[in-house]
This record gives structure tokens, C-alpha cells and sequence, in this order.
């Protein structure tokens, strides 16, 4: 009797670390190619063509503030971020422009939706702007 009690604790500590970790997202591994990219628009100029790509293509999800709270938050799976704290700040140009550009799971690649390169990196600039003070 206490065999079975201790093989149905077991199984049931198994499943809810099994659950547990199937809701934990994996780390966001960049390449490193892209990690020491070197960022070739001046984060002072087209600001407002930053944010008004930001606001075209990651409002929705993302938040006027970047806080992950867009309008379509609910309907996306995994961790949307926050970019207004220090840790997704602490990234660097070329891992935002990395997970702008190519997405993964529910985040989108914007390879073909924005072709052209600067695009992106303006809309990297703009996220910069978002620093919660």
C-alpha cells in the first residue's frame, strides 16, 4: 500500500514539473553575428519614423508603452516582453534587431512585411525610447 501511495505521489509530482516547465519559454538564443551588430542609424534622427512603424507593426501586441499589452496580447502565447525595463534594455541593438527582424513562435518574422533593413532599426531605436524612468 505504501508502494502505490508513494508511485502516485511520484507520478503526480512528475506531471505537474512536466506542466510546470512546458510553460517556461525557452531562452532566446541570438547569433552572434547579430549580438555585435553595430546599430547603422543614428538613434536621434527619424524618431518619428520609428515609432510610427512601431505603431503599424508591434502596437497591437507589444503596447503603446512596450509593456506587452497591445490590444492582441491575449491572443499570443509565450512572454511578449517588457521593454521598458532594464533587463530588455539591457540587450543590444543587434538582438533586438535579430528578434525584430526574424521572430520566433508567435512573434513574427518582419523580414518580408519590412524589406528594408533601416526599417527595423529605426523601430530598434524607438524600443530604446521606451525606458521606464
Amino acid at each position: 500500500m505504501k508502494a502505490l501511495k508513494f508511485l502516485t505521489i511520484i507520478t503526480v509530482l512528475t506531471f505537474v514539473l512536466f506542466s510546470f516547465t512546458s510553460f517556461i519559454q525557452e531562452e532566446w538564443v541570438v547569433p552572434e553575428k547579430y549580438v555585435n551588430m553595430t546599430n547603422p542609424t543614428d538613434p536621434e534622427v527619424d524618431k518619428s519614423i520609428g515609432k510610427s512603424l512601431y505603431n503599424k507593426h508591434c502596437k497591437s501586441c507589444h503596447g503603446k508603452e512596450g509593456y506587452g499589452d497591445g490590444n492582441k496580447a491575449d491572443e499570443v502565447e509565450g512572454d511578449l516582453g517588457d521593454f521598458s525595463t532594464e533587463e530588455y534594455q539591457a540587450q543590444t541593438d543587434g538582438e533586438l534587431f535579430y528578434k525584430t527582424s526574424f521572430g520566433r513562435d508567435d512573434m513574427p518574422e518582419y523580414t518580408k512585411k519590412m524589406p528594408d533593413d533601416e526599417d527595423r532599426w529605426l523601430i530598434v531605436n524607438y524600443m530604446r525610447t521606451l525606458l521606464e524612468e
